[in-house]
């Protein structure tokens, strides 16, 4: 449904983006993450047709963006992270201009709005200005002028900024029951809402793709052997002793006790060391009992610090 080949944009001598290419297929939600000044509003801005490739293609549903602009735009529907609102309207209003500036047939606007309003559970304010409305209201009003004109494609950046909780966890079932229907890409910095609504996801660092597949596959190809959870039977005291007499330890953390008579620890290896098989016998022949040891779980959260430091050379694929 997207395709992004080779695209690069340049300003001058700084290069924003370098090269990238990746696909979004039909009905997949993509997370489209990235630090601050990483390139990922540029090619947000070149996949929406607001500002044009240095070198590449971007074809939507198999039509380029370069070649036949205005057919691949009313395939997107796009949620900037301020949403595009005229706060002096009402929302009937506001939404009845956006039909109009989108081509809408005029005999198809107010069956379109009466179904959108209801699928972002807007139609008790209908009638109310814009500029009354709460942030969490506003904000479902500008997803619902994304989806006006039943696009194929949304693209919605930082969907839940400034939102409460309560809020942030309406908008994320809304967007998950939207992408049923729809192939989304999102871009947002709260990673556990990543991790929640997308099927796959792709870090952008300097202009670059340092990382692309499921959360479940990213949290695999990042080595995590040297990080090990452990519950071991006995004095914490001295199990913190015997396991820092180990060389190859870099760090302890005290994780709590979740049963009596146990402490559950983190146990920090130096890099690309995996110490599962020493750990266990240096404390089975003290005589202590294991009654747990694992790999601590990485999340998105990790994996985005792992790939976007200035030590990362290359990036997880």
């Amino acid at each position: 449904m997207i395709e992004i080949e080779n695209v690069t944009k340049r300003y001058g001598d700084q290069v924003a983006l370098d090269g990238i290419s990746f696909t979004v297929e039909k009905g997949e939600i993509l997370g489209f993450l990235g630090p601050n000044g990483a390139g990922k509003s540029t090619a947000m801005n070149i996949l929406t047709g607001y500002i044009s490739t240095s070198e590449g293609n971007v074809r939507i549903d198999g039509i380029d963006m370069l070649k036949n602009p205005e057919a691949a735009k009313r395939k997107i529907g796009y949620l900037p992270e301020i949403p595009p609102l005229y706060l002096d309207m009402t929302v009937e209003e506001y939404l009845k201009f956006v039909h109009k500036i989108k081509k809408v047939k005029s005999d198809a606007i107010e069956p379109s709005m009466i179904r959108i309003m209801s699928l972002v559970k807007i139609s008790d304010v209908r009638k109310r200005l814009i500029k009354n409305l709460s942030k969490g209201y506003k904000q479902r009003v500008g997803l619902a002028q994304a989806l006006v004109g039943d696009p194929e494609v949304l693209i919605l950046d930082e969907p839940t900024v400034g939102l409460d909780p309560k809020q942030i966890i309406e908008i994320r079932n809304l967007i998950q029951q939207i992408g049923k229907k729809h192939t989304i890409m999102l871009s947002s910095h709260i990673l556990s809402e990543v991790s929640a609504i997308c099927h796959r996801v792709i870090i952008i660092n300097k202009g670059k793709i340092v990382a692309s597949g499921t959360p479940e596959e990213l949290s695999k190809k990042v080595n995590n052997s040297n990080k090990i959870l452990l519950r071991v039977k006995g004095a914490k005291q001295d199990i913190y002793k015997k396991i820092r007499e180990m060389e190859d330890v870099e760090l302890v953390k005290d994780q709590g006790v979740h049963e009596p008579g146990t402490v559950d620890l983190l146990v920090e290896a130096k890099d690309d060391i995996d110490i599962r098989e020493t750990l266990f016998l240096s404390l089975s022949r003290a005589g202590f009992v294991i009654l747990m040891m694992k790999g601590k779980d990485i999340d998105l959260e990790e994996i985005f610090l792992e790939v976007t430091t200035t030590s990362n050379k290359g990036g997880i694929q």
